[in-house]
């Protein structure tokens, strides 16, 4: 189990198929309070991938040592990654606690899109090229699969920067391919890969750039 302190934390199963499945949390108190009156939710990091059905579930105390497993549905298209938050009180208090995300593998799936990086300084300068990397990892054999970068500007604008048709790869085999952006205004671009496997999408990953003025 997972350990965030005042918590374990633990969510099974941690691969499924694709459609409506049921998966548990367990939790379990290693703390020196009891923690009362709260309220769990599970949450999805990327809904298209994982969606959380239903309401969250109310606990009225956890004791020091106690476990509860908690039942939650989930529709799964692919893989993606789920966190827990919670709302109660500690000691007297209000207290708020949340998890890193928790990855579920959903189905078989060809490839992985393991990074976004933009190679770049701390702060970018209007007007200089700002190159974007991409790794993706084979799973099993592929015949290629598509990849695609989008920049969401401080405009507003939603910009194609490139859309590459990647090679085969074999299992554990990764490939690198990058995109370039010219920023023309100052603020926060977002940077966002996109990988398919036919009209599948099966990878997505974000990277921000704080771009200012020369």
């Amino acid at each position: 189990m997972a350990i965030k302190y005042p918590l374990e934390y633990e969510l099974t199963p941690s691969s499924i198929d694709t459609g409506r499945h049921w998966v548990t949390l367990r939790l379990k108190n290693i703390g020196t309070q009891d923690l009362t009156g709260l309220d769990i939710n599970l949450n999805s990091l990327d809904a298209y991938s994982i969606s959380v059905l239903g309401t969250g579930s109310y606990v009225s105390i956890l004791r020091p040592d106690e476990t509860r497993e908690i039942p939650f549905q989930v529709s799964a298209n692919r893989t993606g990654s789920l966190y827990l938050t919670l709302d109660g009180w500690k000691g007297g208090g209000r207290f708020h606690w949340e998890s890193p995300g928790m990855p579920i593998t959903v189905g078989a799936e060809v490839a992985k899109l393991v990074s976004l990086f933009a190679m770049t300084e701390p702060y970018s300068v209007v007007g200089e090229r700002i190159r974007c990397e991409a790794t993706i990892r084979g799973l099993s054999t592929s015949e290629g699969l598509k990849l695609e970068f989008w920049a969401d500007t401080p405009g507003g604008a939603f910009e194609e920067l490139a859309i590459v048709e990647t090679k085969a790869l074999d299992p554990g085999e990764e490939a690198t391919y990058s995109a370039e952006v010219t920023p023309d205004d100052d603020g926060l671009y977002t940077v966002y890969a996109y990988l398919y496997d036919g009209v599948r999408r099966i990878g997505r990953e974000v990277e921000y750039v704080y771009v200012r003025e020369a």
